[in-house]
């Protein structure tokens, strides 16, 4: 059977809807609606943990709120602990505030409990425009965090190649997907 073939099923028949100019497909994998499946699910973890250098990581770190589905699973089937970059400020000793600018909004997020030397596993439901990713590493990084791996699981647009080439990191993804007015197709 080949890999990922359930979320690659489900996603050539998700829905897509439009923000601005922003062609956006709603998918289980990348918005938590419709429900998602266990199978899909087992898929994504088992693919994630294949791929994934969590030998090298202390901490996995995601944002608020798709990347939770990933991380919960992948803290008990790695032992790795995990860490949410959040949507609001806490006020907490040491929180550090990044700028998030994304093809569809811009807001801040909030990082806590990471520290100079912790080494950091980023997992993240998508990435298009790498607006969300490109905030986060700069941010870890700023803080003194070694970003050791970058694990995503559906590719959308140019964002990560930017990203890649102006951070010098590189990003796994899991499928890549192109969107148009109509219809998903996987790429790769």
């Amino acid at each position: 059977m080949e890999r990922l073939q359930k979320l690659k099923e489900t996603l050539v028949r998700s829905p897509i809807i439009k923000k601005g100019d922003y062609s956006y497909v709603v998918h289980p994998a990348t918005d938590g609606i419709p429900r998602m499946d266990k199978e899909i699910l087992e898929e994504i973890i088992d693919e994630l943990v294949r791929i994934g250098d969590f030998d090298k990581c202390d901490v996995i770190v995601t944002v608020e709120a798709i990347g939770i589905e990933y991380a919960a699973p992948l803290t008990l089937r790695t032992g790795k602990p995990f860490n949410i970059v959040r949507k609001r400020m806490y006020g907490l000793p040491g929180e550090f505030n990044l700028k998030q600018i994304t093809g569809y909004s811009l807001g801040d997020l909030f990082v806590n409990d990471i520290s100079k030397g912790d080494r950091v596993l980023i997992v993240d439901d998508v990435i298009s425009t790498g607006g969300t990713i490109r905030a986060v590493i700069e941010g870890l990084r700023k803080i003194g965090a070694e970003v050791v791996d970058v694990l995503v699981v559906v590719e959308k647009g140019e964002g990560k190649e930017l990203i890649e080439k102006e951070l010098g990191i590189k990003i796994k993804t899991l499928v890549k997907i192109d969107v148009t007015e109509s219809q998903v197709k996987i790429i790769g």
